[in-house]
C-alpha cells in the first residue's frame, strides 16, 4: 500500500513540474512544444475563451475513448491519473495564480521549460505511467500502420509544431521543435539518472567482513568470484556487489576502517533487474 501511494505522489510531483513549465514558460510565449498542449496553445490563440487547462482535459478525455475503443484495457490507472491531474493542475493555476511568463526571451523559456518538463515526464516514466496524450495516437498508429511508438510520437509532436509555425510564426515554431527534441534527450537521461547503480569489485583480506556487511546491512546480495593474484600467484577471492548510490557510500566507509588497503574498482550501470531491483520483464 505504501509503495502505491509514493507511486501516486511521485506521479503528481511529475505532473505538477509538466504543468509549472506549461504555465509559466511556454504558454505564455506561445510555444507549441509537441502534444496535446501545444495543440492546446494553437487552438486557445483562435478561441481565446477556452483556456489550455480545460481544451487539454477535453482533448485526453477524447483521446481516452478512442484508445479504449482501439487499444482495448490497455490505459492503466496510473495513465488516466497522470493525463488528468495534469488538466486538473494546470486549470487551478490559470484560475487561481494568473500565471505570467517567467522569461520573455524564447531561447531560455524553451531551454528551462524543456528541462523542467523533461525532468516531471521522467519522474511519470519512472513510476510506471504515461503522460496519456499524444501517447495514444502513437500507440495506435503502432498497432494499426506498425509504425514504431517513437517515430509515431515524433511525427505528432512535428505536427503540432508545424501549426504552431503556422499560428505563431516560424521562429517561435522553431523553438517549439527545439523544444521536442531536447525532451526526447532529456528524459531519457533523467531516466538514466534515476537508475544508475554502482558496480563494484573488491580485492580485500577481510572480504568475508565486507560481504556479511553488504548483505546484513545493506541488504543487498554479492558474489565471490575465483581469481589469482598475478604478481603473488596465489588463489585469491574477488568480491562483487551492486548497490544504489547511497549504499555505496556506506560500504565505502565500512571499508575504509575494516582494510584501508583493499583494492576497489568501481562503475555505473544504468539498469539493474532481479531480485531486490526492478523485476525482469
Amino acid at each position: 500500500m505504501k509503495e502505491k501511494v509514493k507511486e501516486y505522489l511521485l506521479i503528481i510531483t511529475g505532473v505538477f513540474l509538466v504543468a509549472i513549465s506549461l504555465e509559466y514558460f511556454f504558454i505564455p510565449n506561445d510555444i507549441a512544444a509537441g502534444g496535446l498542449t501545444g495543440l492546446a496553445i494553437v487552438i486557445n490563440h483562435y478561441i481565446p475563451s477556452i483556456s489550455t487547462g480545460p481544451l487539454v482535459f477535453i482533448m485526453d478525455l477524447f483521446l481516452f475513448v478512442i484508445g479504449f475503443i482501439f487499444l482495448g484495457k490497455n490505459f492503466g490507472v496510473k495513465t488516466i491519473i497522470s493525463s488528468f491531474s495534469l488538466a486538473g493542475i494546470m486549470t487551478i493555476i490559470e484560475k487561481f495564480f494568473n500565471p505570467q511568463a517567467l522569461t520573455n526571451d524564447l531561447m531560455l523559456a524553451a531551454i528551462f521549460g524543456t528541462l523542467i518538463t523533461a525532468i516531471g515526464m521522467a519522474i511519470v516514466f519512472n513510476a510506471n505511467a504515461s503522460t496519456g496524450g499524444t501517447d495514444t495516437i502513437a500507440k495506435i498508429l503502432n498497432k494499426f500502420l506498425n509504425i514504431d511508438i517513437g517515430k509515431s510520437l515524433l511525427a505528432v509532436d512535428f505536427i503540432v509544431t508545424l501549426l504552431g509555425a503556422l499560428t505563431f510564426g516560424i521562429n517561435v515554431g522553431l523553438y517549439g521543435l527545439l523544444s521536442v527534441i531536447i525532451n526526447g534527450i532529456a528524459i531519457d537521461k533523467f531516466i538514466e539518472g534515476f537508475k544508475v547503480c554502482k558496480e563494484v569489485t573488491i580485492i580485500s583480506t577481510k572480504n568475508d567482513e565486507i560481504a556479511k556487511f553488504i548483505m546484513d546491512e545493506l541488504e543487498r546480495g554479492c558474489t565471490f568470484l575465483k581469481g589469482v593474484g598475478g604478481f603473488t600467484g596465489k588463489d585469491t577471492f574477488v568480491l562483487y556487489a551492486v548497490v544504489g548510490r547511497n549504499e555505496f557510500i556506506k560500504l565505502k566507509q565500512f571499508i575504509g576502517k575494516v582494510d584501508p588497503k583493499a583494492f576497489i574498482t568501481v562503475g555505473e550501470v544504468h539498469e539493474v533487474m532481479g531480485e531486490g531491483f526492478e523485476n525482469i520483464k
